[in-house]
This record gives C-alpha cells, sequence and structure tokens, in this order.
C-alpha cells in the first residue's frame, strides 16, 4: 500500500526517471554526484529497491504533456535551519510538506489532487520561495515544457525515504524531528490541494503595499525591514518610489522607512538615500542582499514599476545533455526550455541569439568571467540523457562499414579491390578507402572527414595501424600493388530458420 501511494504522489515523466551516483570526493562542502536519466519508466518495483535502500530514484515531476502534480522548492543549503524553515511555512500556512534532503538541506513538496500545468506549479511555487526568502533555489519542474521530440525529458528530484527504515531523506515536524513514511502521507493528505485552491490560495493581500512593485520589496516591507538589510532596501524602495510617485517620492521613502523598518533608519541616512538617489538613476539591485533572498523574477517582469523584461539577467539551470554526436543540450531561461549546440552553450554571443530565436528575447551581456564561471556550475550539476550506440554518428558508422564488408558485394579475389569491391582474406577485410567514402556518402553520411574515418579504422584495430600497400598477382600472373585499408573480419550472425514441411497438395508457389 505505501509502495504504491508513494508511486501515485510522485508520478511524472512516463517515460523516464532520475539515478545518482554519489562520488567519493566531495567540492566545496558538497559531495559530488553524477546524475543521470534512466530512459525506463519509474516503477513501483524501483520504488520498493528505493526504500530498502538498494538503488536511490528520483522523479521527474513534468509528463509529457507538460503537466504535473506535485513540485518542489530545493533549497540547497547546507547551514540551514530546518526547524526554523518549518516553522516559517507553519507561520505563513503555506502548504508544503518540509523534507530534510540528502546534503541536508530542504525539499519542501507541493502536491495537487489534479494535474496542473507545470507553469502554474512554478509560478506558485515561485511566490512561496520569494516568501520565504529563498527566491533564488531551485524550482521543479524546472522548465514550463519539455522537447520531448528532441529526446527532452526535464529533470528529476531525488526523492525522500531512501532505506525508508533508516532515512537521511525524511518529512520533518515543527521540532525538527522525522516523520514516519505513514506520518508523511498524514502531512500529504493534510496539505493536498485541488487546482482551484491552489489558484485561489494567497499568503497575504500585498495590493496596498507598493502597488505593482517588485515582489521582493513587498514581501521585506509586510514581514518588517530587518536591522541588517535596512539601507540596501530602502535604496530600492527609493527606486520604486521615483517610478511610481515622482511628485512626492522622498515624502513616501521618509514615510516607508518610520512605518516598516525596524528599527528605522536615522533620518541623517534617509537623506544620504535621497542624495544619491537624485544625483543619478539606479536600477534595482536584484543580485545583491536581503533582494535576491525574496526574489521572484518571473511575476517582477510583469509588474508595472517591476525589473522589466530586458534589465536582469535571466536565471539558468537544469541543464540537461543528450550524449548524442555532437551532444545536445537543453538548458532552463526563466522556465522556459531552450535548446543548445555545444557552440551556443559555450559562447555567450550565440547564446543570446539562440533565446532571441526561440523565446523572442534578448538577455543582457554579462562578464566573460562571470559567463565561463555559470557555465561551468552548470556543466558540474548537468543530467545526462544517454542514447543507444546506433543512434550515435559512431554507431551509424560502424553500421554503414558492417554493411560495407558483409554485404552480398564484396570481392572474390584480391583483383576487385581495384574495383572498389572489399575482399576478405585471412581474419581481415581490405578495401580502398575512397570505396568506403562513397559508400558511405550513398547513404547520406557525410559526417566524418577522411580524418575522422581513418582514425575510427585505427580504433577497430586497437589503435595498430589500419592501411598498408597490398601486393598481388592479377590473372595474367603479373604483380599488383594498391594502397588499402583493413579492419578484422566481420562476421554476422547466422539466422536459423525454422524447417517447414508442405503435404503432396500444398504447393508454396
Amino acid at each position: 500500500m505505501s509502495v504504491t501511494k508513494f508511486f501515485k504522489i510522485f508520478s511524472g515523466c512516463q517515460s523516464a526517471h532520475g539515478q545518482t551516483k554519489v562520488l567519493d570526493s566531495a567540492r566545496n562542502g558538497k559531495m559530488n554526484a553524477q546524475s543521470f536519466i534512466v530512459r525506463a519508466p519509474l516503477t513501483e518495483e524501483l520504488v520498493k529497491e528505493h526504500f530498502k535502500g538498494t538503488q536511490g530514484v528520483g522523479s521527474i515531476p513534468i509528463d509529457e504533456s507538460n503537466k504535473c502534480v506535485f513540485g518542489a522548492l530545493d533549497i540547497d543549503d547546507y547551514n540551514l535551519d530546518l526547524i526554523a524553515l518549518k516553522n516559517k511555512i507553519d507561520r505563513l500556512k503555506l502548504p508544503l510538506v518540509v523534507c530534510r534532503s540528502k546534503s541536508g538541506g530542504a525539499h519542501c513538496f507541493l502536491f495537487v489532487k489534479e494535474k496542473i500545468s507545470a507553469a502554474e506549479m512554478r509560478d506558485k511555487l515561485a511566490e512561496f520561495a520569494s516568501a520565504l526568502g529563498f527566491g533564488g533555489c531551485e524550482i521543479f519542474p524546472k522548465q514550463e515544457e519539455v522537447k520531448v521530440e528532441r529526446g527532452d525529458v526535464g529533470n528529476f528530484i531525488n526523492l525522500p525515504y531512501f532505506n525508508a527504515k533508516y532515512p537521511t531523506r525524511y518529512a520533518i515536524n515543527k521540532n525538527g524531528d522525522a516523520y514516519t513514511l505513514d506520518e508523511f502521507f498524514e502531512q500529504v493528505d493534510h496539505f493536498m490541494m485541488t487546482p482551484k485552491e491552489l489558484s485561489e490560495f494567497q499568503i497575504h493581500d500585498d495590493n496596498n503595499l507598493l502597488p505593482h512593485g517588485p515582489p521582493c520589496l513587498q514581501q521585506l516591507t509586510e514581514f518588517g525591514i530587518p536591522e541588517g538589510g535596512r539601507n540596501q532596501t530602502l535604496l530600492n524602495i527609493g527606486i520604486y518610489y521615483k517610478m511610481a510617485n515622482p511628485s512626492d517620492w522622498k515624502e513616501k521613502l521618509e514615510a516607508h522607512n518610520q512605518n516598516y523598518s525596524n528599527p528605522p533608519l536615522p533620518a541623517k541616512e534617509i537623506v544620504d538615500i535621497q542624495g544619491r538617489l537624485d544625483k543619478k538613476d539606479y536600477y534595482y539591485l536584484c543580485k545583491q542582499e536581503p533582494l535576491c533572498s525574496h526574489c521572484n523574477r518571473g511575476l517582477c517582469r510583469n509588474r508595472k514599476f517591476g525589473i522589466g523584461s530586458n534589465q536582469a539577467f535571466p536565471i539558468l539551470g537544469g541543464l540537461t545533455v543528450v550524449e548524442s554526436e555532437p551532444p545536445v543540450w537543453f538548458v532552463d531561461v526563466d522556465g522556459a526550455r531552450l535548446e543548445l549546440t555545444t557552440k551556443q552553450l559555450q559562447m555567450q554571443l550565440e547564446f543570446q541569439r539562440a533565446c532571441m530565436e526561440q523565446t523572442y528575447r534578448m538577455p543582457v551581456r554579462m562578464k566573460d568571467n562571470d559567463w565561463r564561471d555559470l557555465v561551468d556550475n552548470l556543466l558540474d550539476s548537468a543530467t545526462r540523457i544517454s542514447v543507444p550506440e546506433e543512434l550515435t554518428q559512431k554507431g551509424l558508422f560502424n553500421e554503414l562499414l558492417e554493411m560495407f564488408c558483409t554485404s552480398r558485394l564484396r570481392g572474390t579475389s584480391p583483383e576487385e579491390l581495384l574495383t572498389g569491391k572489399p575482399w576478405t582474406d585471412e581474419g581481415y577485410t581490405y578495401f580502398k578507402l575512397g570505396a568506403l567514402q562513397e559508400h558511405l556518402k550513398r547513404h547520406g553520411f557525410t559526417n566524418y572527414t577522411r580524418g575522422q574515418i581513418t582514425e575510427r579504422l585505427k580504433e577497430l584495430n586497437n589503435g595498430a595501424t589500419a592501411d598498408k600497400e597490398y601486393r598481388f598477382k592479377d590473372s595474367r600472373d603479373k604483380w599488383r600493388k594498391v594502397r588499402v585499408w583493413f579492419i578484422p573480419e566481420i562476421k554476422r550472425g547466422e539466422v536459423e530458420l525454422p524447417e517447414v514441411s508442405f503435404n503432396n497438395d500444398e504447393i508454396p508457389f
């Protein structure tokens, strides 16, 4: 029963699931792990193995119709106070089940009774993350849609209750103690919402607080501007008032400080902020605290006095690579799924062009060093999707090479090498390179250069030389020589056909 219910509440992609192998080394306090996609559905049998602690699994929340029944906030903070987080969630009455993750952070799961669009799930979770002060955390599903036809399946999140008898990933109560699996199900049932209930759920009515302004500033105002972030917060609130109330923005800022700062900034410091804003126009300082921890960028873009559509660099995440030849990369750009070549991922200018072509939005340019660091971090946590060898360029080449060497057009004597036919002798098949190239071209394979073809032939000879000058006597007993390439003989397996007997009156033809 537990297996079936667990499987149901974490149902998602029907064609693939995730697994993670934890490596021996650690990086920046985080266990170095390799995530990969298995192209097979998540099953109840796999859940059983998960509970046993044999093989941990992850579920991809977004399905092939771009809908989901669960989502999660992944708060990957190793100094996270889980008890404080749980209590804040309870105080805000958020419908989230808090689980300790394998890294010691938190997975805050949201469950619905019927499928909703991935976009709806992401929007609501982004709202919750902003209110909790973790606006920069990862949100699952990581994308609003997946490019199934291109081999994409989305990103998975590791599931709780691995090794269920002695779990390190479990739901917690207000004291930080672990819920049993049955108690976890009780929490799921308690917080699970209908799509209508979720869409109508509001944390607070903030319409009267900085109307049409950035969600981060509304959240900081709603819950009280903390002492350590007063100057930075009020500078950004001043930016808002200059846009929203240009005639009396200074008075608005002074009143805001008195009403919502805890405690209020001294008047001299408010005058200093006003002076800075008088001298020049500032943009919102989105990347700095405390704003970045309360960020809801997708919502902010659509606010009249928000960041606008092009001011800030988009949030990138959920990098997935389909290990074909060449590889195909998928990355989430503010929730939109972008398909990239290696060059487009490597070079920022090419990335901008891809964004324009696929999302009709051009992100601002960052410094080249920052771009390299960003891509490097994405590569560290990239999810890999393997493909069968026959679907790779290498596999296709091998298939066509086998066809060339074993077809009915094989030569029966070395003389036929001169006519372009392959010839097999004493465990090796010989052929002219030009004849192989013509065969490949005839079958539409033009992906390899001449140099790449010869390297593949050397590989098939265990790295040894794969060409030589072959000498033989022709039919007139004269010595001939020809430059040939060779590989070990490919022996096709024989297919045994069943014996068929006919009665005298059953003529097959």
